[in-house]
């Protein structure tokens, strides 16, 4: 019976003197703490003044990520850890980490800020008003109650990029900078009356463009959270690496032009759009073999 006492009083004083700081150890899902990709920095654009830029040239790129290339933008569709696709890592810093996101009714000019809620509503998240049964008079008539829209980030299936290409004769070499990305969802929900929808659509796929967010902002995020390797899961990319090192699969879409911007299916269509993006990309790289002799 004493001993059973002193034992009690024993383990008294060892919860009593146990430090604050002494917790239930953090599961680490490796064999080591990831902090390379956590702590990175985005790589540093070269300086530019306007007067260095002789010759330049705005296109808009679609990314597919049905593509294989593309898929690291796409999986996973769900959040493992602290894994994410780039829609949910672009949701993420939007409600988490104040990244902007503009209207993309203005086009890609960047004026008109977002709020998260015209984000989901653009999702399809869109609040539904119900009559319920009153638990606290089930005698009594129906009461209405709101019940929140939900949405899917995986029926983002595209990207549309903005992006400069422009020759620096400082450093005598073609360059490129992307200045914008916009999300676009693909969805077979029926459109409702007031939905505008475009003419080159099919019928029971609708696409949306959901926002746009200003790329060099977005930049900080994207150096910060990794990609997924196939072949070395220990040597990881960012998404800024993605973007910065060109290691994703675009066509043009769009080039900047008297017409408005007008897009490249608007004036051709089927094979002469392929072509016509074509050619478009060739006098962007053949402008500056141009400039040399050989």
């Amino acid at each position: 019976m004493k001993t059973k006492g002193l034992f009690s009083i024993i383990l008294l004083f060892v919860v009593v003197l146990m430090p604050e700081g002494v917790e239930a150890q953090e599961v680490l899902n490796g064999v080591y703490v990831k902090n390379k990709t956590r702590n990175r920095k985005p790589i540093p654009y070269q300086f530019l003044r306007e007067a260095d830029v002789m010759w330049s040239k705005t296109v808009w790129r679609e990314i597919q990520l049905k593509e294989k290339m593309n898929h690291p933008l796409y999986f996973p569709e769900t959040p493992i850890g602290k894994r994410k696709s780039l829609i949910d890592l672009l949701m993420w810093g939007v409600q988490n980490q104040g990244l902007t996101a503009y209207d993309e009714s203005d086009g890609d000019e960047f004026a008109t800020v977002m709020t998260v809620k015209a984000i989901e509503d653009k999702f399809g998240a869109v609040e539904e008003t119900v009559m319920v049964e009153d638990v606290e008079n089930p005698e009594g008539p129906m009461i209405e109650t709101t019940i929140e829209g939900s949405y899917s980030t995986s029926e983002v299936k595209r990207y549309l990029i903005k992006e400069m290409w422009f020759f620096d004769k400082q450093r005598s070499v073609l360059d490129v900078r992307i200045i914008g990305i916009s999300p676009i969802r693909e969805y077979t929900k029926e459109s409702l009356e007031d939905e505008e929808v475009d003419d080159d659509e099919v019928q029971d796929v609708k696409k949306k463009k959901l926002f746009w967010v200003y790329f060099p902002e977005a930049r900080k995020i994207l150096a910060n959270h990794e990609v997924f390797n196939e072949y070395n899961d220990a040597e990881r990319k960012s998404f800024d690496d993605i973007f910065f090192k060109r290691l994703f699969s675009s066509y043009i879409v769009q080039e900047s032009n008297a017409y408005n911007n007008r897009l490249i299916n608007e004036y051709t269509i089927g094979l002469e759009s392929l072509l016509e993006a074509e050619r478009i990309k060739e006098n962007i790289f053949n402008f500056e073999q141009d400039l040399w002799e050989y």
